[in-house]
């Protein structure tokens, strides 16, 4: 899995090295909130953000490598299986945000070569909308690996409450993750439908909010309750 999330990260780096060939040597960099180009600079300045995307694998492999080690050291069957599931799922968001970003970057040099070759002052295609699109699919893929992570402080719903116990993270991390799927597909829909940039933004940043918000109302819920039923045992 490692290796797929690497391959698809050269993908980014040597694509966008090879397009470059044919790029003018001046390219729009920056847009303002309108999508007006408020900065020109040079072609070469587009292999940064691949660069950004292969220290971002690095990250995740890091991570990944991490609870490998963790699976290889553990002490019992159940240590061992939920380690190894926290793998699964790191290798599932690495590998998602890897191709996430590669398609935005390929979007970027489309933008950017259609805009500098018109000699117009705004971007050819409306970046943001695209940005959350992809987003709001990376927020479904997340959302449906989530609930199969295990107690850990590195990824899930990671605060007391849910922390509590196995029952509190179980419970709390499946709705969390129902959560960012129904968040992720309103905010495809929306940055479908809705043609204001400004808007989009707005209503995809407000979604991301509430979905955190219920999440962590739900996970204090549970924690309530799992408190009350100890009581009671």
């Amino acid at each position: 899995m490692k290796k797929v999330m690497w391959m698809i990260s050269m993908i980014s780096l040597v694509g966008t090295a090879v397009f470059l060939q044919w790029m003018p040597e001046r390219v729009p960099m920056h847009y303002d909130a309108d999508g007006n180009i408020d900065r020109w600079g040079s072609k070469n300045e587009m292999l940064i953000f691949p660069l950004i995307i292969l220290l971002l694998s690095l990250f995740w492999t890091l991570m990944i490598r991490y609870f490998e080690k963790k699976a290889k050291n553990a002490v019992d069957e159940k240590e061992t299986a939920g380690a190894l599931s926290n793998v699964k799922v790191l290798s599932v968001v690495g590998i998602s945000m890897a191709v996430m970003y590669t398609v935005l970057q390929g979007y970027l040099l489309y933008g950017a070569y259609q805009t500098a070759g018109s000699g117009t002052t705004k971007s050819a295609i409306n970046i943001e909308k695209i940005s959350f699109i992809l987003m709001g699919i990376l927020l479904m893929v997340v959302g449906n690996v989530m609930p199969k992570t295990r107690t850990n402080g590195a990824l899930g719903v990671r605060i007391s409450w849910s922390m509590y116990n196995d029952h509190t993270w179980t419970k709390t991390n499946r709705f969390g993750g129902y959560m960012l799927m129904i968040a992720g597909i309103l905010m495809v829909v929306e940055a479908i439908v809705i043609s204001n940039s400004h808007v989009v933004t707005m209503v995809s940043m407000a979604l991301i909010v509430l979905a955190c918000a219920i999440t962590v109302v739900y996970a204090h819920r549970v924690y309530l309750d799992e408190k009350e039923a100890e009581k009671k045992d």
